[in-house]
């Protein structure tokens, strides 16, 4: 009987219920600890490398992922927890050699290519409180996986290609024949790729991927708030055996401002005002993006009392226009007054201890 090959899931030392998040963390922690490069001439290495990619490969795709845990493989054949039940197509293939072609619909059109999606890459980028508001170009650099420059991502050196795997027959699972059904697993030898290299690159020594730094421009919008998340389509790394890339996702970290307090679009300023322009109203001057604008204070105004400028404040990433400014009211308590302020104040207090 076969040997019950272990999960997918232990291949990345992760639990079934294991975020994409968790997944990805993961994965990068391995391939960074089995690469070739930090590996060279270690066999157990590479071989753990090869795991850990047709591992993520299934898992890290949501509709391979759910196939897996329903079925035990990423093609939807099977059965849970690695060894799983199947058609030999071979022997089936034998069998209806003779009627009209069935052979080779049953034996070659098991073949098929395995890919997937390249992983997504986070990059924080730092901005002033200004610069986020009113938006900026900016260069980011990036260190990923890129498809090798030599072989051209095929991992094989060049002049040269991936062969049909001998052991599997390029189906990716080897299968324990019993009559017209069979034990199969993921072939131990392609590790599920359904190819060998028999001459590796030398630059790649096989894996088809190098670490590069690139650089990337990005537009950084006007209104962007600490956190925002701006996707860059098809700049993460390189997918698996001719899969799509994965996307760079830039996070932005902006500066708190010295002056602004933020909500959403809106931004939030103290103004300080005297008490007897608190009481009688005035006009002051309040501090906004775009330069200072007169506001009229009402009379009777209260300490925290908000007053709204319109369309002053933060650029809205969503839609057209800006939020607003909102100046936040401080009534100044004088810590010293002078001898006349203190004789108006002592009259105040008695005025209205009489009313």
């Amino acid at each position: 009987m076969a040997t019950r090959a272990r999960s997918l899931y232990d291949a990345l030392g992760v639990s079934k219920t294991a975020s994409q998040d968790e997944i990805k963390k993961a994965y990068r922690k391995l391939v960074r600890q089995y690469h070739p490069d930090k590996n060279p001439g270690d066999k157990e290495a590479e071989e753990r490398f090869k795991e850990v990619q047709a591992a993520y490969d299934v898992l890290s795709d949501p509709d391979k992922r759910k196939q897996y845990d329903a079925f035990g493989s990423g093609d939807g054949r099977g059965f849970p927890g690695g060894a799983r039940v199947d058609f030999d197509f071979g022997d089936i293939g034998d069998l209806f050699g003779g009627f009209g072609g069935l052979g080779d619909i049953f034996g070659r059109g098991a073949q098929r290519q395995r890919s997937g999606r390249g992983a997504d890459l986070e990059v924080e980028v730092s901005l002033s409180f200004e610069d986020s508001l009113r938006g900026i170009e900016t260069k980011i650099p990036v260190e990923a996986e890129a498809a090798c420059r030599e072989c051209g991502g095929s991992g094989a050196q060049p002049g040269s290609a991936p062969q049909v795997c001998p052991q599997c027959k390029g189906r990716g699972v080897t299968v324990e024949s019993q009559g017209l059904f069979g034990l199969s697993q993921t072939c131990p030898r392609c590790h599920g790729s359904g190819t060998v290299i028999e001459k590796p690159c030398p630059r790649c020594r096989g894996t088809g991927r190098e670490r590069r730094a690139k650089r990337y421009t990005v537009k950084i919008p006007a209104g962007v708030k600490d956190g925002t998340k701006i996707r860059l389509k098809g700049k993460g790394e390189p997918g698996f055996g001719g899969g799509p890339p994965g996307d760079l996702i830039v996070v932005t970290r902006v500066a708190d401002s010295p002056l602004y307090e933020r909500r959403g679009s809106d931004l939030v300023v103290d103004v300080p005002v005297t008490f007897a322009d608190a009481a009688l109203g005035s006009s002051v001057e309040v501090p906004t993006p775009e330069g200072p604008v007169a506001l009229k204070v009402p009379a009777g105004s209260e300490s925290g009392k908000l007053l709204r400028i319109k369309g002053r404040g933060a650029p809205k990433l969503r839609g057209n226009g800006r939020g607003d400014v909102l100046a936040r009211l401080k009534i100044a308590v004088p810590k010293k007054p002078n001898k006349k302020e203190r004789e108006l104040l002592e009259q105040l207090q008695k005025v209205q201890k009489a009313r």
